[in-house]
């Protein structure tokens, strides 16, 4: 009866057991898999944005250096493009954001050719009149022994984001961007004629970090006179700053009793940035700035910074363009369709 009793608790045991295993077992192999997914699938968008462009997508680009047109594609061109216009060694979030802008501006480009003589059939030039594009044999003359790194991480950024661009009111924006803010970005009709909803003066604090933040320049006081056509005062003064903007720069200034708009000192003196200091020293006139650039848009400095803080590309553009949506180039395909034909 003893050993009928024994077996009897061995074979309950046995049963109560098994399913017990069989659910750890089934748990570890759900983990097993779970673990063994691709982590470098797209991060979701919030707005759903999915676009594959069609293979004739291409941008017509006047080289400089060979005075000929090349015509690349799209998405070959963006990358280009964000390699050319911000350091490679930028956060990955700050890449993607920039690619946006790219995209953006050579879309409306396409929709809508700017004032700017294009020569031959180009859309765009390689040069600051458009946006800095550099093709891979340059860069790799550029970067050397870290193009492949370089390449490959501004190519993920463009991948990540591909197909999407900023739009207002269901118009591509103007995705204007600079290097380095003074603390602040400006409103647009602050230094252009006019005001643009979506360009509007916001703070950029990460700016501090960036090497181009303070600069100095030292011009004679002959220099002065010339660059801008006057005679500077007996007191020993430059002139007055009689107004600034939202943004902190230079809006008005006096100088022996001629009128300059900050943007007009910058452009004269080439300074780095509007927002500037001066005083005479002897003979000499020395020029405080901060900042570089002309302040609208997005700071990359600051998109860097921002994603150091772990904010996304999404959270980037929001920031510095305001009241944008994220959305799909797929709906002009018919625009660009007419446009070439």
């Amino acid at each position: 009866m003893k050993r009928l009793l024994i077996i009897a608790t061995i074979l309950c045991t046995v049963v109560l057991i098994i399913p017990t295993m069989m659910v750890l077992i089934g748990d570890r192999s759900t983990q097993q898999m779970t673990m063994l997914e691709p982590t470098n699938q797209k991060p979701a968008v919030s707005n759903q944005v999915t676009y594959e462009p069609q293979a004739d997508v291409s941008i017509q680009v006047f080289r400089s250096s060979t005075e000929q047109v090349e015509e690349v594609p799209l998405e070959e061109y963006v990358v280009g493009v964000v390699a050319s216009e911000m350091p490679a060694t930028f956060e990955m979030e700050a890449l993607k954001a920039q690619a946006l802008t790219a995209r953006t501006y050579i879309l409306r480009q396409m929709l809508e050719p700017g004032d700017v003589e294009v020569p031959g059939d180009a859309m765009v030039t390689d040069t600051v009149m458009h946006q800095v594009y550099q093709g891979k044999e340059e860069l790799k003359s550029r970067w050397g022994g870290d193009f492949e790194q370089n390449y490959a991480r501004i190519k993920e950024a463009v991948l990540q984001t591909q197909g999407q661009v900023l739009t207002y009111d269901g118009e591509p924006i103007t995705a204007a961007f600079f290097s380095t803010s003074n603390g602040f970005t400006e409103n647009s009709e602050d230094y252009w004629p006019n005001p643009i909803p979506y360009l509007r003066s916001v703070e950029s604090p990460w700016d501090e970090r960036s090497p181009e933040f303070t600069s100095e320049k030292v011009f004679t006081k002959a220099e002065v006179e010339q660059k801008l056509g006057v005679s500077l005062p007996g007191d020993g003064s430059v002139g007055s700053i009689t107004a600034r903007t939202d943004g902190g720069r230079v809006a008005s200034v006096s100088v022996a009793g001629k009128e300059f708009s900050g943007r007009e000192i910058r452009d004269k003196l080439e300074l780095n940035s509007s927002d500037f200091d001066w005083q005479r020293q002897g003979d000499q006139v020395v020029i405080k700035t901060r900042g570089w650039g002309h302040g609208i848009g997005m700071s990359q400095y600051g998109a860097d910074g921002m994603a150091k803080e772990g904010k996304n590309y999404e959270e980037i553009v929001h920031h510095y363009y305001q009241g944008v949506s994220i959305q799909s180039m797929e709906s002009y395909e018919a625009k660009l369709t007419a446009r070439a034909e």
